[in-house]
Formats: C-alpha cells, sequence, structure tokens
C-alpha cells in the first residue's frame, strides 16, 4: 500500500448525479420522501418486534436485524448526498470517506449473510419443526447475528482501509453521489490491478456462499410443502418463503450487477443509478413485502392500533 504525502489536506468532491435544477430538486424531494418513509416502516417494524410477545420468535428476531440494517443503510448515504445537492463544494475527507465505505460494506455484507441465516431458520421451521426450539434458541439467534455483523465489519473494514491508502495523484472527483470502491479505484494512481481481482473474488465469495445456503434451505423446503397434511400450514409456509425469496432476488439481483463485473464493463450511468436501488428502493420496499405477507405482522399492527385508539378514546 502506498500513501498519499501532500503538504494540504487532500480531499474528494462527489460528483453525484442532483445538480442546481427544477428536475434535480423534484427527484431530491422524491429521495426524501424515500429516506422517511424507509426509516418510518423499518422503526414501526422495530416497535412491533419489540412490543409483541406473540413477534418474539426466532424469524422476527432476524426480521429486526434486517430492518435496522436497512436503516442503517439509507442514513449512511442520503443526507450526505442530499447535503451535497443543497450546498456548493460536495467535498468529502478521506477519513470521512473510508468511514462511508466501511458502513456501506458492513450493512450491505451484513445483509447478504443475514438473508442466508434467515434462510436456514425457515428451513429448520418447515422442515425440522420439532427441532425448530432447540436448532434456533434464544442463545443460537444471537450467535448468528453476532457472526454476520463481525464477518461483514471485519470484510469492511479491510476494504475501506485499503482504499483509502492508496495514492490519489490525479483528479480527486468521485462520479458517485457517496464513496464506494469502484469509483475510488479509478482515480488511484497505484496499481489495483491485483486488489480488484481480490475485490471481485471477495464478492463472488460474499455473494454466492450465501446464495447457496439460500437455494439449498429452499429446495428443500419446496420439497416439503406438497407433502404439507395442513392446507393452512401450506399457505403460511409459502407466503412467509415468497416474501424472503422477493428480498433475496431484489438485493442478490442489485448487488450482483453492481460488484460481480469487471470495472471496465461499468458505465458512468450504471455506476450512479444502481446503487439508489439497493440503498434507497429496497429499505422501502423490504418492510411492506414483509408486513403484507406476514399475518403475524399485520395482527401486532392491529392491536398496537386498537390500543391507540382505545387510548385516545379515554
Amino acid at each position: 500500500m502506498e500513501t498519499h504525502n501532500t503538504t494540504s489536506p487532500m480531499q474528494f468532491i462527489l460528483l453525484g448525479f442532483l445538480h442546481h435544477t427544477n428536475e434535480h430538486t423534484f427527484f431530491l424531494a422524491l429521495i426524501w420522501l424515500a429516506l422517511v418513509t424507509a426509516v418510518s416502516r423499518n422503526t414501526l417494524l422495530l416497535v412491533l418486534i419489540q412490543v409483541d410477545s406473540s413477534l418474539h420468535t426466532p424469524m422476527h428476531f432476524f426480521l429486526s436485524q434486517l430492518a435496522f440494517m436497512d436503516m442503517c443503510q439509507t442514513l449512511t448515504v442520503v443526507p450526505k448526498m442530499s447535503a451535497d445537492c443543497m450546498t456548493p463544494g460536495n467535498r468529502i475527507s478521506p477519513v470521512g470517506c473510508g468511514v462511508q465505505i466501511f458502513l456501506s460494506l458492513t450493512m450491505g455484507g451484513a445483509e447478504c449473510l443475514l438473508l442466508a441465516v434467515m434462510a436456514y431458520d425457515r428451513y429448520v421451521a418447515i422442515c425440522n419443526p420439532l427441532q425448530y426450539p432447540i436448532l434456533l434458541r434464544r442463545r443460537v439467534c444471537w450467535g448468528l447475528a453476532a457472526g454476520v455483523w463481525v464477518g461483514a465489519a471485519a470484510d469492511a473494514l479491510m476494504h475501506s482501509v485499503y482504499t483509502i491508502h492508496l495514492s490519489y495523484c490525479g483528479s480527486k472527483d468521485i462520479e458517485q453521489f457517496f464513496c464506494e470502491i469502484q469509483s475510488l479505484l479509478k482515480l488511484s494512481c497505484s496499481d489495483t490491478s491485483q486488489y480488484e481481482t481480490l475485490v471481485i473474488v471477495v464478492a463472488i465469495v460474499v455473494l454466492l456462499m450465501p446464495a447457496s445456503i439460500i437455494l439449498a434451505s429452499y429446495t428443500c423446503i419446496l420439497s416439503m410443502v406438497p407433502r404439507m397434511k395442513s392446507t393452512k400450514g401450506k399457505q403460511k409456509a409459502l407466503a412467509t418463503c415468497s416474501s424472503h425469496l422477493t428480498v433475496v432476488g431484489l438485493f442478490y439481483g442489485s448487488g450482483a450487477f453492481m460488484y460481480m463485473r469487471p470495472s471496465d464493463s461499468h458505465s458512468p450511468e450504471q455506476d450512479k443509478f444502481t446503487p439508489v436501488f439497493y440503498i434507497i428502493v429496497t429499505p422501502v420496499l423490504n418492510p411492506l413485502i414483509y408486513s403484507l405477507r406476514n399475518r403475524d405482522v399485520l395482527g401486532a399492527l392491529r392491536k398496537l392500533v386498537g390500543k391507540y385508539r382505545v387510548l385516545q378514546q379515554n
């Protein structure tokens, strides 16, 4: 690794994709609406899981972790992007850039691993229901959650530290609305060819290993569902699994498109707009997908609204 030697502090400039025009102001308003929606929906989901005892299950515990990750991912990027759009300069220090890379990669990596854990949870619940309370007891759930966070944070720390310690001796303009690895590698005057290969390899491992667990889990689940005697049980299993698979498709689709392609195949337009999907759109959709297809969550929401109405009447 090479360090950057200069007498004045180095700063990057985030070019983003929003400028001071009426169209972009309207688009910024939509992004803020999405931010408020994502934070409020995920916060509501967290509150429901905490206050309703019927949601104190392994599945909903992992769902609360997913809601927290989605909320943090959005808050990591959108406020800074909005400030850059409204004020001139759009500058960010190397330390700030490293922190943003670390937080963004931590949330993205943790969500990737968590989706595999959630698939395993559904596999045990449907295929081995008698063993479910033992295999996914409280201590095991906390251990799995801790492993997800630690693994994602370790991977993110490696990438963020290495990227920021590269030499940047030319343009400091980042063709993106937040700091991310591919954009910084294009600015570096260091030889990053081996590291770019490592990034692709790590992305493949981080994406494909959990994807393999998800595929194996749902292959077993789909083979088990037709053998269920209860029609209600079949419907509940399919509803829960379809929600999870929808979230998996949204997350893995955008992640694979962004990080599993060689850097020379990236276009500036794709690099700018693809992150919008998994940073802003997915956190908005995830709680909606789970709440609409999950009768337990809908029931908890109705009870909470009912309690609030009783308090208002009193």
